[in-house]
C-alpha cells in the first residue's frame, strides 16, 4: 500500500498534471488591461494589438526594428566627468547610475547610431526612459552634439527620438546648460542644410521639450505621448483654470499646431523614409532591393544619381 501511495500515486500525477506556464510568456496592457502574447507584442513592437497602447521601448529594440535588417553602428560619446557635485539624496549619485546601467544594460540616457533606413543613410538618436528617466545630463548633452557632428561630417540627417522626464537633478545647473548646448547642435544641422527630424514618444517633458525635442523641422509623436513643459496640475495652479481633456496629449498638439504628424510606431518607419528621402531630394523609396549592376551599394548610386 505504501508503494502505491509514494510512488505510482504522485508519478501519476505528476504526469497529467498541468505544466505551470511561465510567467514572463504574457504581457497586461496599461491600458486596457488585455493579457498579450509576448511573441504577438515583440512583433507589434510593444503596441497593444486589442486597444493601441503604445508601451514602452528601449533605444535598441527601435533601432532593429528601423533600421534595414535590423543592422546600424554605435558612435561613440565622449565621457563627462562623473558625479560632477558629489550629489547624494537617498542614494550616492554613482549608486543610482550602477542601477540604472544593470536594469536597463545600457551605459547611459541616450543611444547614438548610424545606418540606413530603406537604403537612406541616416544619423539617429533615442533616449532610454528606463535609465533615470531619461534624464538630460551633460552625457546627454554630449550624445547629441555627437550625433550632431556625425551628421555634419557624413552629410545625413538626424533623426531623434525623445522620451524624457526633463534635466537630470543630480547634476544641477550643469545639467540645464544642455539646452543651450543642444541647442546649438541643432543650429550645427541647419547651417549644412541637413534635415533634423524629431519623434516625440511617451513622455517628453521638461527641459527636453524646452529644447532640442522641438525645434526640428519636422515633429512627429507617438499616438496618447504626452509632451509638455510643466506638468498639468502645476499649469492649474498657476492659471487657475481647468484645463482641457487631453491637454498636452498628441493628438491634442496636433490638432493646435505644435506637431506635423501623430503615426503609429508600426508604421513609423515608411513614415521616416519617406519624409527623410523627400528633404534629402531624393527620389521615392523602392520597396524591392535588387543588386547595384556596377557592384555599388544602393546608397552609393543614389548618391551619385543625386549630384
Amino acid at each position: 500500500m505504501n508503494w502505491i501511495t509514494n510512488y505510482v500515486r504522485p508519478r501519476i500525477n505528476s504526469i497529467f498534471s498541468r505544466r505551470e506556464i511561465p510567467e514572463n510568456l504574457w504581457t497586461k496592457c496599461d491600458e486596457c488591461g488585455t493579457m498579450l502574447f509576448h511573441r504577438e507584442l515583440s512583433d507589434n513592437l510593444n503596441v497593444c494589438t486589442n486597444c493601441n497602447h503604445h508601451m514602452a521601448i528601449s533605444p535598441r529594440t527601435r533601432f532593429e526594428a528601423l533600421f534595414d535588417a535590423g543592422i546600424f553602428t554605435e558612435i561613440a560619446v565622449p565621457d563627462p566627468i562623473p558625479d560632477p557635485l558629489q550629489f547624494r539624496d537617498q542614494k550616492r549619485y554613482p549608486d543610482r547610475m550602477k542601477a540604472a546601467q544593470k536594469t536597463t544594460g545600457e551605459k547611459e540616457a541616450m543611444l547614438v547610431v548610424e545606418g540606413d533606413i530603406g537604403r537612406t543613410p541616416i544619423v539617429a538618436a533615442a533616449q532610454d526612459f528606463r535609465f533615470m528617466g531619461g534624464s538630460m545630463g551633460m552625457y546627454v548633452g554630449n550624445a547629441i552634439i555627437a550625433a550632431a557632428e556625425r551628421a555634419v561630417a557624413l552629410n545625413r540627417p538626424l533623426i531623434l527620438f525623445s522620451a524624457a522626464g526633463g534635466a537630470r537633478m543630480q547634476e544641477g545647473i550643469l545639467s540645464l546648460m544642455q539646452m543651450p548646448r543642444t541647442t546649438v547642435a541643432v543650429q550645427m544641422l541647419k547651417e549644412a542644410g541637413l534635415p533634423y527630424i524629431v519623434v516625440l514618444t511617451h513622455p517628453t517633458t521638461g527641459g527636453v521639450t524646452a529644447s532640442y525635442a522641438m525645434l526640428g523641422d519636422v515633429h512627429i509623436a507617438e499616438p496618447n505621448a504626452l509632451i509638455g513643459f510643466a506638468g498639468a496640475r502645476v499649469i492649474e495652479q498657476t492659471i487657475r483654470e481647468k484645463l482641457p481633456d487631453g491637454f498636452q496629449r498628441a493628438e491634442y498638439l496636433l490638432e493646435h499646431g505644435m506637431l506635423d504628424r501623430v503615426t503609429n510606431r508600426t508604421k513609423m518607419r515608411e513614415e521616416l523614409i519617406t519624409i527623410t528621402r523627400m528633404l534629402m531630394g531624393l527620389p521615392p523609396a523602392v520597396m524591392g532591393d535588387l543588386p547595384a549592376p556596377d557592384g555599388k551599394t544602393p546608397s552609393e548610386t543614389e548618391a551619385v544619381d543625386a549630384k
